[in-house]
């Protein structure tokens, strides 16, 4: 006999996630300590009045310790107050992005079984907003079925390589995340800032920017635009040090278009996939500020960081981590599987967490050097190629604004040029830093780079192909 939303055993449920972390932890501090800014300031007595209110309609729908909702909702101060307010509820909470199309919701609230889905009956946000004012609609639905496990927090992985997999976190485990933000010097702390251009949906925005902030005392900033004048103009509306938080794309984005360097700014810090040549450089040129990095997971949050760039491309382990490489793949070492339901041994066995990335760890120092997607080494004739590595030199190719380098039977490469350059000198250029055999065979020309709902560059070879259509050149 089984029960709960994906078949855990009735007889082997944990008993309901205690919220009462939630008050201790998040909500607490000063009545006028302001903790959020979405166009205007929010302070913690606000924040805590609304949560309460939220916490009143998701009981109205049914909502008991123990139970399941999925929350729909743009970055919003609905948002935040339904998530605390289910959490502090005690139920177990599923995150999915609002920018999905529909039939990518229904699927997934399939999947997922909820027993209440909080969704935006209207909102209203600006083109290219950071944030949005969104009126919930608390709906209890028929098929929806209790938690199967104590975690309280269930998300989907981006899909930028795949099908998305369901990955669940215990509260215990998002405080111990917490913990390690609190021991980095050079992360935001008591009385500073944070811009955030992360989505709060998925791990990065979601604990390195909104719970951190409200568990250190952080302001978190939505910027009014993402844009690089929103995003300048919303680390200039304070005076207190100021981190921007976000995905390589945001640096590209604030590098190229240059401005006034800003002295509230710290530093920017970027995570979610490997930062394009030249990109850190750029940055420290426009605003006199380092450009850091993490390496995380869905699974694990943050597990590695150089927040000052002073070990690139290399990061060091977050407090707690251990980490080692197997056969070439970095494996982290986590007590539980993360995933809901039949363990996959390929992700996680024997207490240690399979990232299918490639990694080097220096035995000197233990810094870790991320190499690139496992699946992303290749052999060509014999020959082993690193397809992190071409696309890499792809990337500093002049003319070249973005690329993605795949294998199928050979290399190929989907670009997005710059207006004028032609493919020709894409060839020329690479034919003087590459062997023959790792340059790409096909060139495949895109107007611009298809990219999951949090920013991350789309890899998957059939979503490519339809955004290249016919632009395709041989490359001798």
């Amino acid at each position: 006999m089984t029960d709960g939303a994906f078949g855990v055993p009735a007889a082997g449920r944990a008993s309901a996630p205690d919220g009462d972390w939630v008050d201790a932890m998040l909500l607490a501090g000063a009545d006028a300590d302001v903790c959020l800014q979405l166009g205007r300031a929010v302070d913690r007595r606000e924040l805590r009045r609304l949560v309460s209110e939220h916490q009143s309609l998701l009981g109205q729908a049914g909502l008991r310790p123990g139970g399941t909702v999925t929350l729909v909702l743009p970055p919003s101060l609905a948002y935040v107050a339904s998530l605390l307010a289910a959490w502090r509820i005690g139920a177990q909470v599923s995150l999915l992005d609002h920018r999905l199309a529909p039939r990518e919701i229904e699927r997934a609230i399939d999947r997922l079984a909820p027993q209440v889905v909080v969704t935006a009956e209207r909102i209203t946000s600006a083109p290219l907003s950071g944030y949005a004012e969104a009126v919930t609609a608390v709906a209890a639905q028929d098929a929806g079925q209790p938690a199967g496990t104590a975690h309280c927090l269930i998300q989907l992985s981006s899909g930028s390589t795949g099908p998305s997999k369901v990955i669940a976190r215990t509260a215990t485990d998002l405080i111990a995340e917490l913990g390690r933000y609190r021991q980095f010097e050079e992360y935001p702390q008591d009385g500073h800032r944070i811009v955030l251009l992360a989505s709060i949906v998925h791990v990065l925005g979601l604990v390195g920017g909104l719970l951190h902030s409200l568990h250190a005392g952080v302001t978190l900033v939505f910027p009014s635009r993402v844009t690089a004048d929103g995003i300048r103009a919303a680390v200039a509306a304070g005076t207190e040090p100021t981190m921007v938080l976000g995905v390589p794309f945001h640096a590209e984005l604030l590098s190229t278009a240059g401005g006034p360097r800003l002295p509230q700014l710290s530093r920017m810090v970027v995570a979610g996939e490997l930062t394009r040549p030249g990109v850190p450089e750029a940055f420290t040129a426009a605003y006199g500020a380092p450009l850091g990095s993490m390496y995380g997971m869905t699974e694990l949050g943050v597990i590695a960081t150089d927040l000052s760039g002073g070990h690139r491309p290399a990061v060091a382990p977050a407090p707690g981590m251990t980490v080692r490489t197997e056969d070439g793949e970095l494996l982290v070492s986590m007590a539980a599987s993360p995933y809901i339901g039949l363990v996959d041994p390929t992700r996680w066995s024997a207490g240690w967490l399979h990232t299918r990335d490639a990694a080097r760890i220096d035995p000197e120092t233990g810094l870790v050097t991320i190499l690139g997607r496992l699946d992303s080494q290749v052999s060509i004739g014999g020959l082993k190629v690193d397809l992190t590595e071409v696309e890499q030199t792809l990337c500093e190719v002049p003319g070249v604004t973005a690329a993605v380098v795949v294998f199928d039977g050979a290399i190929e490469a989907y670009v997005v040029l710059a207006d004028g350059c032609p493919a020709t000198s894409v060839t020329a250029a690479l034919s003087g830093q590459l062997a023959s055999y790792k340059r790409p065979r096909l060139l495949h020309q895109l107007p611009e780079m298809p990219r999951t709902a949090t920013g991350k560059i789309v890899r998957d070879r059939a979503v490519l192909r339809a955004h290249a259509g016919q632009r395709t050149a041989a490359l001798s």
